[in-house]
């Protein structure tokens, strides 16, 4: 038998509880040891627009817009990306993702697994993106 891992989605905890859409950290149940996963489905007006905003000390991410119109503010800028579109953001640039669109977007982030976990790398901003 090879060395690999399945996980479907539905079968991934959704760590949003009670907030619309779902988030799935899928790197623990993959087991993967360098690769961090999660998908994010992002119903109309969720994301941080209105609330705070983060970078990180080293973890680089790749935001991938698998489905829908996303709003990217990273730092002073807002960018509006569609489905199909990725962007790389690097560990100091703040950031935070908004979906002001009437449709569901579905949302695929990557990056390296920190030791300790993503959130001892994490910084966060308070009203980073007043609405």
């Amino acid at each position: 038998m090879g060395d690999y891992t399945i996980k479907r989605l539905d079968e991934v905890h959704d760590v949003l509880g009670d907030y619309p859409g779902e988030m799935r950290m899928m790197t623990r149940d993959l087991e993967a040891e360098q690769v961090a996963f999660t998908y994010r489905r992002m119903p109309q007006h969720t994301g941080g627009k209105g609330s705070y905003g983060h970078r990180h000390k080293e973890q680089e991410e790749v935001y991938f817009v698998a489905s829908g119109k996303l709003q990217f503010k990273l730092d002073d800028e807002i960018l509006e990306l569609d489905g199909g579109t990725a962007v790389r953001v690097a560990p100091q640039t703040w950031r935070s993702v908004w979906n002001a669109e009437p449709e569901d977007a579905e949302l695929i982030i990557v990056s390296k697994v920190v030791p300790g976990g993503s959130k001892d790398d994490a910084e966060y901003l308070e009203d980073f993106w007043p609405e």
